[in-house]
């Protein structure tokens, strides 16, 4: 339970309108400090008591204490999106071949997926059709690789290396490609909603029937990497 206390000065009200239903204060009550208190619940924070007949004063009140709560709040969040550690794991890359068995679709997993630095280059058989949802993939190497059919749902890809690498009739929703290098990769009716390109070398990357909303098909089309033929499949203007 979070309290806050707000001395106000007859000043401030001198040349305020207030509503209809509004009373205004005397002097005596303004020389008193209102009292405002605020709870806090799991999703945000909910005004549940006044000392104060103000009750609009009230809501800014406990906005503002929501707010600085919130500030404070920030690096703990800010550490949460750091990537943990690199895996100790002996045999964390060969997990690649087996890829997350749950939360395919947002990316929910019982053990995270580290798959950075490892090199699958030329890899035709053990990924195909894998679920690497919200695999840590950075660093990584695809080159060649056959991801056709694989799920990577909120997968972290910046920096990775996908030359050449076939991701047809894959979901590739909300992955991060930033920095990566996707020259010549095939996107052949492949899901991107959501993912970003972000620096991105998409050097002869096949864009043919890719499924793309309009919002993220304009962000892609910013790439100015894609030839004339992906642009032309991909839709640009």
């Amino acid at each position: 339970m979070a309290s806050l206390s707000i001395p106000l000065s007859p000043k401030v009200f001198s040349g305020l309108q207030l509503p209809a239903k509004c009373v205004r204060p005397t002097p005596r009550e303004l020389q008193s400090p209102f009292k405002i208190r605020c709870s806090s619940i799991e999703d945000g924070f909910k005004s549940v008591e006044s000392f104060t007949q103000f009750e609009e004063l009230r809501s800014v009140a406990c906005g503002v204490l929501a707010v600085w709560a919130l500030t404070a709040a920030s690096p703990v969040i800010a550490a949460n999106q750091r990537l943990p550690p690199l895996s100790t794991e002996p045999n964390r890359c060969e997990r690649a071949f087996v890829g997350n068995t749950i939360g395919q679709a947002n990316g929910v997993y019982d053990k995270p997926l580290d798959l950075r630095f490892c090199d699958y280059t030329n890899e035709k058989s053990n990924l195909k059709g894998k679920s690497l949802a919200a695999a840590l993939m950075s660093d990584a190497k695809f080159d060649g690789a056959d991801m056709t059919e694989v799920v990577m749902s909120k997968a972290y890809a910046v920096g990775a290396s996908f030359k050449g690498t076939d991701f047809s009739n894959a979901v590739l929703d909300r992955v991060n490609f930033a920095k990566a290098n996707l020259q010549g990769a095939m996107f052949k009716n492949t899901v991107l909603s959501g993912s970003t390109f972000e620096e991105a070398q998409l050097q002869d990357a096949g864009f043919e029937d890719t499924i793309i909303g309009y919002i993220d098909l304009q962000k892609l089309c910013t790439n100015k990497t894609i030839n004339d033929e992906g642009r032309v499949n991909l839709g640009c203007r």
